[in-house]
């Protein structure tokens, strides 16, 4: 027993000035629950699968309840997860007909292993039976378990980082490398920045003059324009082809951000099946500039012509901005609806 007043050695933690702890005998929690809910958002929305019966995809997260938090103790990681989620996913069959319904996860937590996951997939109650159910149980919840089995993997491996200090003993890391500047990284693309108006790395401030320059493409969809004109203006269709969160009020005045908040903007005229228009920026170009979209459609019977035309763009984010929508748009909506 130690002497009174002097403590036992046991639960003292000898710390030196440069940050080391000599023993690892402290005690540290981190809580990680915000950044827990914004990657099982991420890794749910991106479920996607194909079968004979059509195409099924998660549209998004309606419930997200839980916690996780990292502990250390002693030199040892303790990792704490506890999650119960809803997810509402969108099904087109082969006769292209569209069905709605609910994948619920009751026991995402530290004590279950990824195989012994609760996973139930089911119709809302005003949709009728459909075979794109069987492709949900069947196809579907593997999918599902593998991401939230890829979302304990991350935890663990990627955010568990900086949680156990250095011993005294312990060799120094070499700091880590500075990351490459003039570069903008999500997780669909890779973009460089606007050119900056100093040394400094901030985008150029508002009034500031620009150069600009305009471009125009034309697609061919085989679907009709009324279902291509609700692909662009209804949120659950945009967080399908993007598949990633998007916030999309399609009303005449109503603002979008898609892309994790890379692309935002607003719709400034609508004409049902007919024509958008739209000011759109990428999050790098400088501060409050927009480029205006008008998107123009032509139905055709089976097919739609579409034509769009893009002013006001910075002129060195032309070949990136065009290929942006050509890839992010145009090519994922045709690889996710079929059209």
């Amino acid at each position: 027993m130690a002497e009174w007043g002097k403590g036992d050695p046991r639960w003292i933690v000898e710390e030196r000035s440069d940050a080391t702890n000599v023993n690892n005998w402290h005690w540290t929690e981190r809580d990680v629950s915000s950044w827990s809910s914004e990657r099982l958002r991420l890794l749910l929305l991106a479920v996607r699968v194909e079968g004979p019966e059509g195409v099924c995809q998660l549209t998004d997260v309606s419930k997200l309840d839980g916690e996780a938090s990292i502990n250390n103790r002693k030199g040892k990681l303790y990792f704490f997860y506890e999650w119960q989620l809803r997810a509402n996913w969108l099904g087109t069959s082969c006769k292209d007909v569209k069905y709605r319904g609910t994948v619920d996860v009751a026991n995402l937590s530290d004590e279950n292993d990824e195989d012994d996951l609760d996973i139930s997939v089911s119709l809302c109650k005003d949709q009728p039976e459909t075979p794109l159910l069987n492709l949900m149980r069947r196809t579907g919840v593997k999918e599902v378990r593998r991401v939230l089995g890829q979302y304990v993997h991350q935890l663990k491996s990627e955010f568990s980082q900086g949680m156990i200090l250095p011993t005294a003993d312990a060799p120094k890391q070499p700091p880590p490398e500075p990351a490459q500047r003039n570069q903008v990284k999500t997780g669909k693309t890779q973009i460089s920045p606007a050119p900056t108006c100093s040394s400094n790395p901030a985008p150029c401030p508002t009034g500031v003059r620009i150069q600009t320059c305009s471009f125009n493409l034309k697609e061919t969809f085989r679907t009709t324009a009324d279902e291509l004109y609700r692909t662009f203006i209804m949120q659950e269709f945009v967080q399908v082809f993007t598949r990633s969160p998007a916030a999309v009020d399609g009303r005449h005045g109503g603002s979008f951000q898609l892309l994790d908040g890379n692309v935002s903007g607003q719709f400034t005229k609508l004409v049902p099946d007919r024509r958008i228009e739209m000011r759109w920026r990428f999050r790098t170009w400088p501060s409050e500039h927009y480029a205006t979209v008008l998107l123009e459609l032509d139905d055709r019977g089976d097919e739609t012509e579409l034509r769009m035309e893009c002013r006001g763009v910075p002129a060195w984010e032309e070949d990136s901005t065009r290929g942006g929508w050509n890839r992010f748009y145009f090519q994922a909506i045709k690889q996710t609806f079929g059209y």
